[in-house]
């Protein structure tokens, strides 16, 4: 049974204020739960129901410490509407020097706010085997559970890091070619891309911003057939990133 201190805890992570305080973040769910489990993450707690037990019972035992609770402890501590699953609480992990080689692909976001959208780009970066992406300061915390959540566990697999973005581009200016997203933009499906360099994409409702664009050397835009107005950011990055991926 989870005691009063511990939901409490938990319920306390879902704020950026206190994760950072105790540097530990909320997982729930089965498939979030076990990517955790197979990372190199350290657990400072997991609630599992014995449903999850019977089915996962070989990887259990491998030494991690658990404990059996119901399913509606899990989703009274947690920010699931159900959850018959499992929950775990995490530390957050330091990590290595942000390195950019010329022949890497990053992902570089300017003022995604809306924390679905930045876990779904983390899970498209996972999908191409994009190690890093970078976000400027004010995107969404990487650690929310909305994030972590929209990741499918891609957040064990990819690094992301918070920098001054204009600062951080302005450096690699002249070493790497920095495409950004615009509507005017040349035509993707018109150029001979690599899978090399630096991709910036904006904030969803006012792209990006004039201080980043400043260091972009080459825009670029996804073509229109019909008349939508635009597309989401996470949209946009795939098919983005797969036109860069296409003929390696």
């Amino acid at each position: 049974m989870l005691s009063k201190a511990v939901v409490k805890y938990i319920k306390s992570l879902q704020v950026k204020k206190y994760r950072n305080q105790h540097q530990a973040f909320v997982v729930e769910g089965a498939k979030s739960v076990l990517e955790l489990l197979q990372s190199d993450f350290q657990l400072q707690h997991l609630f599992v129901t014995e449903d999850f037990l019977r089915e996962h019972t070989a990887m259990l035992v491998k030494g991690y410490r658990y404990e059996v609770v119901k399913e509606e402890e899990l989703v009274k501590a947690g920010s699931f509407a159900s959850n018959n699953a499992a929950l775990a609480v995490a530390s957050m992990r330091q990590l290595p020097p942000l390195q950019v080689r010329p022949t890497d692909l990053v992902i570089a976001l300017d003022d995604i706010r809306d924390p679905g959208n930045l876990g779904t780009i983390i899970r498209i970066a996972d999908w191409y085997g994009i190690k890093n992406v970078v976000c400027s300061e004010n995107c969404a915390d990487f650690y929310n559970p909305k994030v972590i959540s929209s990741t499918m566990g891609s957040f064990t697999r990819t690094n992301v890091y918070y920098i001054n973005l204009p600062n951080w581009l302005q450096q690699h200016t002249g070493k790497y070619k920095i495409y950004g997203a615009a509507l005017n933009g040349e035509n993707l499906h018109r150029m001979q891309l690599k899978p090399e360099g630096i991709v910036v994409l904006g904030n969803e409702a006012n792209g990006i911003r004039p201080n980043v664009a400043d260091q972009v050397n080459q825009l670029i835009k996804i073509p229109a057939f019909g008349g939508a107005e635009s597309l989401n950011v996470a949209t946009a990055t795939a098919i983005i990133i797969d036109n860069f991926m296409r003929n390696s």
